[in-house]
């Protein structure tokens, strides 16, 4: 009677309430008596036509649509950017892309009436404003990023770079000005208005996409790394507060006119600096060996945010100086800036940045440049940007003795403008200053410059010292002078794996002395690591690996890269460098064991055109029901090496080795068998599942030459003799790709009495 007793009061509990409410709406009927409530309109439609007239006005609901603009948003930025990343550029320049694509110049040409349904002009207006809080966060975000005390420390080395690569397009942009203005200029602009805004927008260098691209291409260890990272860093600062000081004369419409806003600017940065800042130190300070920033701290920096551009916005120099401005005076403990950059990083720059591209591409009408002349200006504006900050910083830093190849760089990576350059123009749009035309042939300009800045490296690279990175050449001098050494990769993403996996190639190589070769390689990706935090960074993500290699008195070599595309440049770094084995950790996908993960799954197959094309290919399929997780699954594809990867269950030691052998195709294991036996002294325990190997002569012999060189080291076993306390007994087990697939789906009961596995491909 126990077990029923919580249900019959359950059901007696729902029965009897909804008696009661019952009594009342009835009892409730006589209330309305004297009333006046008006009769209830009869539409003559019937129940389907009141529900589908309802659904449209519901789709039309302006969060709806906002709503229904954001999932359109994300999925096509999704897409632009994963393309540009396979092309070796910045996934913003994808995101950009896709904002022009959406806006009037593709989509809204091909597609009107649905671009109507999704863009209705009365919707902009929401969309702009979320855009501006994206913006707002985003430019707090890049003034966290500069860290003052290193631009402190080496200002000396780079201001004049820096400076010049302003000085120099900003002239350029003015003498650019006095030829456009006539033709270009919108009606009551002012030549002075027009001139400083062309200028800018000529000076710009976007510091978050330079620094990644620094990051990704392993500069960041360099001299030359850290100079272009200083002179951004400066070249930043500098641009901000001249366009506060250009807003607020074209605001003003004088430079007269516009003493009284910059002197209330020089006020509010001197509070910023004198009083809200030692403020802020003082809170972090008290957080100082804290992993974490309470709600309360988090409440009050951003309370900090929302004042300093309300103030900027109303002082006259834009609300997102204010956000830059209060970024710049955050403590200067880097891991305290790191905390609170994970806190807002990911909302602004997924959910709500890509919103600005697209209302930027929205304005973007490519459409208006339907003249050859204006093309011909298109392309003029475009040389003047590239010959004021390109070779104005090449020129610079030259002459300051810099070699040709580091002044190249310099000034290429320096005429990087992205999505700095996107803020300003869409600023000087707001104002007015910019038409039409113009902003088009602008955001083409901040489109070109960026799309360039990979193209140029590369070439420099080439005439200077060959197309390979500062990190393949390290790889290949490596395996010129190792000759024909047993070489092994191994990639980790957490310290404790890539102790793990040094444990085991420890294990494959102990007793080889000077024929082996051990890398321990960590890819990061380049969004998640802090310009000037990065070298902390590598030795955090190694130090558990140099101390397990020194426990193993075992010479280990250490690679680090920061990337856009891990796998990939995984199975490049494999491939290119003639390893022998390469060891990975199994991932586990995050859309695995439930129907809304598998159709999460599809989805993201479906905006990701490489899985699409498995999929048509017939390499993979759109439904994933794999054992191994997608980023797995493309390391196996695309390595022309074996891989083994590895599923850690407490690993320490390969004493007890078990290999299920199923068919004749596994016997490739009895090699990495013979291998752990000479090295580590290891105990094997066969299964010949099938009973395959009794009755070949060819395994039947590799097994007797091995029991030859370790007599006692080797056992044969059929199914029938394993037991559930032998297999716990056994420290790893080595099984191929096809065989772990095949337990995996019949779902074998040997899975859960295996300590540890290392699944091997065999390309």
């Amino acid at each position: 009677m126990g077990k029923y007793r919580n249900i019959i009061f359950y059901v007696a509990t729902i029965i009897f309430f909804s008696a009661l409410m019952y009594w009342f709406f009835v009892e409730g009927k006589t209330l309305e008596i004297g009333e006046n409530i008006p009769p209830s309109k009869v539409t003559g439609n019937t129940m389907w036509e009141n529900f589908t007239d309802s659904f449209l006005s519901n789709l039309h609901h302006p969060l709806a649509l906002l709503l229904a603009q954001i999932v359109t948003i994300i999925l096509v930025a999704k897409l632009f950017g994963w393309i540009c990343v396979k092309l070796k550029q910045p996934s913003v320049i994808g995101e950009m892309i896709a904002g022009i694509v959406l806006g009037p110049s593709l989509f809204g040409l091909y597609f009107p009436e649905l671009s109507a349904f999704i863009f209705p002009k009365e919707s902009l207006g929401n969309l702009q404003f979320l855009s501006q809080i994206g913006l707002i966060l985003f430019m707090y975000i890049v003034g966290m990023e500069l860290d003052l005390s290193v631009l402190r420390k080496k200002a000396h080395d780079a201001v004049v770079i820096s400076h010049a690569s302003i000085i120099i397009p900003f002239a350029l942009g003015v003498g650019l000005s006095y030829f456009i203005y006539k033709e270009f200029a919108p009606e009551g602009i002012q030549f002075s208005s027009f001139a400083l805004f062309i200028a800018i927008a000529m000076s710009i260098t976007a510091f978050p996409v330079l620094a990644r691209i620094v990051q990704e291409r392993n500069l960041h260890k360099t001299k030359i790394g850290t100079v272009v990272i200083t002179c951004a860093a400066a070249d930043d600062i500098t641009a901000w507060c001249i366009l506060a000081a250009v807003i607020a004369v074209v605001k003003a419409g004088s430079f007269s006119g516009s003493i009284f806003v910059i002197i209330m600017a020089i006020v509010y940065v001197f509070i910023m600096i004198k009083a809200v800042r030692p403020f802020l130190h003082r809170i972090a300070e008290s957080q100082k060996g804290k992993g974490f920033i309470s709600k309360a701290l988090v409440a009050v920096f951003f309370l900090i945010l929302i004042i300093s551009s309300y103030a900027t916005e109303v002082i006259g120099i834009h609300a997102l100086f204010g956000a830059f401005m209060a970024g710049a005076i955050m403590p200067e403990n880097v891991k305290f800036r790191n905390l609170f950059i994970e806190k807002i990083e990911d909302v602004a720059l997924v959910l709500l940045l890509p919103l600005f591209f697209v209302f930027t591409g929205l304005r973007t009408q490519i459409g208006l440049l339907n003249d050859p002349h204006l093309w011909k200006i298109g392309g003029f504006i475009i040389l003047t940007a590239v010959i004021g900050k390109f070779v104005g910083s090449a020129l610079t830093a030259k002459f300051l003795k810099l070699s040709w190849k580091d002044s190249l760089t310099i000034g290429a990576l320096m005429n990087t403008r992205g999505l700095t350059e996107l803020i300003v123009l869409n600023i000087g749009y707001d104002l007015g200053v910019l038409g039409p035309e113009l902003f088009a042939m602008l955001v083409i300009m901040a489109l070109f410059t960026t799309f360039m800045t990979g193209p140029c490296l590369d070439i420099i690279n080439y005439f200077f010292k060959g197309k390979r990175s500062s990190l393949e050449e390290e790889e290949h001098d490596e395996h010129d002078e190792n000759g024909a050494k047993y070489r092994v990769l191994l990639s980790f993403e957490t310290p404790e794996s890539g102790s793990t996996l040094l444990k085991l190639a420890d294990n494959l190589t102990h007793k080889m002395n000077g024929n082996k070769s051990v890398t321990a390689m960590n890819i990061a990706p380049v969004d998640e690591l802090h310009a000037f935090d990065i070298d902390n960074f590598e030795k955090e993500q190694f130090k558990n690996v140099i101390e397990t290699s020194q426990e193993l008195q075992l010479e280990v070599t250490t690679l680090f890269k920061a990337s856009t595309d891990i796998e990939n440049d995984l199975t490049n770094i494999s491939n290119k460098g003639n390893y022998d084995l390469l060891l990975i950790m199994l991932g586990k996908s995050m859309y695995e064991g439930s129907l809304l993960g598998r159709l999460l799954g599809f989805t993201t197959k479906i905006i990701n055109p490489e899985k699409l094309l498995n999929t048509v290919k017939g390499k993979g399929n759109i439904f994933n029901n794999s054992p191994f997780d997608d980023s797995t699954l493309q390391i196996l594809d695309n390595t022309n090496i074996p891989v083994g990867v590895f599923v850690d269950r407490d690993f320490n030691s390969a004493d007890r080795v078990f290999i299920p052998i199923f068919n004749l195709s596994d016997f490739y294991l009895l090699e990495y068998a013979k291998r752990l036996i000479n090295n580590n002294n290891s105990q094997i325990i066969i299964l010949d599942v099938a009973g395959q190997i009794r009755n070949n002569i060819e395994v039947k012999e590799l097994i007797r030459s091995i029991e030859q060189v370790a007599p006692n080291h080797i056992t044969l076993y059929n199914e029938k003799q394993i037991e559930k306390e032998f297999l716990q007994s056994q420290d790893l087990m080595l099984i191929s790709k096809k065989s772990w697939r095949g337990l995996i789906d019949s779902k074998s009961l040997w899975l859960s009495d295996i300590p540890s596995t290392l699944i091997i491909s065999n390309p």
